[in-house]
């Protein structure tokens, strides 16, 4: 009876967890919600010690660095009280395959054991990959370079659009956009944004230039003379000035608070912004977009 009580309280999507359909995760926009409701959700005797020589990485995983000294914190804390929370992982052809709790499986390792409490669940190719991405960008921060490249994974698999996956993981379509854009950037700048060298901030200004001399220019003047990103934003507006025919120099200031402007507006909406001959113009692709714009920016208009 009791069993049932939990069952019929669950979420309309984690219900399907405990039958024999499968998962829908549109709904679900929290991991930690959604493991502890399969963690409280599973009798006791569901859950197994399993081999950890036999568990997988999630083939989904977007995460290529992991920091050592949380790993070898957590594994300290393994070796004293044990693994707390069981894993959740899939049956797969050989072995297992992880769904979520990466860290754990990794620091269980180095704590020198050998297997590990672990939940059984059947889960699709498109559930592995958002509960990938889900549990990396809301429990430990994932590189901006390594999120971009998760997002562009999930969009290329599922077919969707840069708005769809916002909704999907509950970000704005501006960010979503943003991040995106840093995976234009050349390879060299992308390891420095990994390896923190360069900030999110400063990359999603230097993914915004075309040239990628004047990219790499402008990196070396980051590392060694740490300009800031709005000193970077006016450089890297200056640059494009310069290069249009026939430039006024009385003017140049202009055009550049102009383009910060501009920058400001495209963050804000989500849409390229342009401002040209005292007009500022949003373009829109529907009736819906306007409507989103127009929130944004607090317009109200009376029926």
């Amino acid at each position: 009876m009791e069993e049932n009580k939990k069952r019929k309280a669950l979420g309309k999507g984690l219900e399907a967890l405990f039958s024999s359909e499968q998962l829908d995760l549109t709904d679900i926009k929290d991991i930690n919600t959604f493991e502890k409701t399969i963690v409280e959700s599973t009798p006791e005797n569901e859950i197994v010690m399993i081999p950890l020589d036999e568990i997988r990485s999630n083939p989904y995983q977007p995460r290529l660095h992991f920091d050592e000294d949380a790993l070898n914190e957590l594994a300290e804390s393994i070796k004293d009280h044990g693994v707390l929370e069981p894993i959740i992982v899939k049956k797969s052809i050989k072995g297992y395959e992880l769904v979520a709790g990466e860290r754990r499986t990794k620091a269980s390792k180095i704590a020198g054991k050998v297997t590990i409490p672990a939940i059984i669940k059947d889960f699709n190719d498109e559930e592995m990959m958002e509960i990938a991405i889900l549990e990396n960008i809301q429990r430990e921060d994932l590189s901006p370079i390594e999120e971009a490249k998760a997002y562009k994974n999930f969009m290329e698999k599922m077919n969707l659009t840069q708005e769809e996956v916002a909704s999907r993981f509950n970000k704005s379509r501006s960010y979503v956009t943003n991040i995106l854009g840093l995976l234009k950037l050349p390879e060299k700048v992308q390891r420095d944004v990994t390896n923190k060298k360069i900030s999110m901030s400063h990359a999603r200004v230097l993914s915004k230039i075309e040239d990628e001399e004047k990219i790499l220019e402008l990196v070396d003047d980051i590392k060694n003379n740490g300009i800031s990103v709005h000193e970077l934003e006016v450089l890297s507006s200056e640059d494009k000035t310069i290069k249009k025919k026939n430039p006024i120099k009385k003017n140049n200031e202009f055009n550049v608070r102009h383009k910060i402007y501009e920058k400001a507006l495209r963050d804000a909406t989500g849409n390229k912004a342009t401002i040209s001959g005292n007009k500022v113009v949003i373009p829109f692709d529907s009736d819906k977009d306007l409507d989103r714009i127009m929130e944004i920016l607090n317009i109200e208009v009376g029926e």
